[in-house]
């Protein structure tokens, strides 16, 4: 195909493409007259996937570049490469301290008790957990990291999803992008129906309480 197909195949303009050929991003189609090049499927898979990066993950061209590096060495088996993508998303956000001992600990103590027996104290996600029991032992928020088991039953089920969504896509490339979008609208799919539950919750539980308790209030004498 044209740069024009591949365009109107991936909705990224001509002058994008051209742009992250010149970045490395994106690599070059075959030249099959002085002045005309060709695309094929693969170049679609890649652009997409570097449309996601940008776009959606809203990763730096610098990080881009990066990550297709590590995605591309062809020592890295799938599930390292989804998790240099995971990594990189997380990494938007501000960097993390490096938390005490004692919380890495406790982060890795919860996900023991889930069953999750793979992951390394090492592990990103780790210290972003035990960032978060820091900042809620210091909101004196005990009630929440006493029902933290709960929360990681949740997390579970929509991890487990994630997975059998990725499961289904067979071009590596797709896979990256179907997770990075998955990742990063699937967080706010997540958090949209979280809230939607505790309209309905907090509708059920509290609602009309403050007309119970002036029913309930003792009629005082008129002065």
């Amino acid at each position: 195909m044209r740069i024009g197909e591949l365009s109107a195949e991936t909705g990224v303009p001509v002058p994008t493409i051209k742009y992250y050929v010149r970045e490395g991003l994106l690599s070059g189609g075959e030249r099959i007259s002085h002045n005309q090049v060709s695309y094929d499927e693969e170049h679609v898979r890649r652009l997409r996937l570097v449309r996601a990066m940008i776009e959606t993950g809203s990763l730096p061209i610098a990080k881009v570049r990066e990550v297709l590096a590590e995605v591309d060495d062809p020592k890295h088996d799938l599930d390292r490469r989804l998790g240099v993508v995971s990594k990189a998303l997380s990494q938007t956000r501000r960097p993390l301290d490096e938390p005490a001992p004692e919380l890495l600990r406790e982060a890795l103590a919860v996900a023991e008790r889930s069953g999750w027996t793979g992951i390394s104290p090492l592990n990103f996600h780790v210290r972003a957990l035990a960032e978060v029991l820091e900042r809620l032992r210091m909101l004196g928020m005990e009630a929440v990291i006493e029902r933290i088991d709960d929360y990681a039953r949740a997390a579970q089920t929509a991890a487990e999803t994630d997975i059998e969504l990725l499961a289904g896509v067979r071009e590596p490339d797709e896979m990256l992008e179907t997770m990075i979008v998955g990742t990063v609208l699937g967080d706010a799919l997540f958090a949209a129906l979280r809230r939607i539950a505790q309209v309905e919750f907090s509708g059920r539980h509290f609602k009309g309480d403050a007309e119970g308790r002036e029913r309930e209030r003792p009629e005082t004498e008129e002065a």
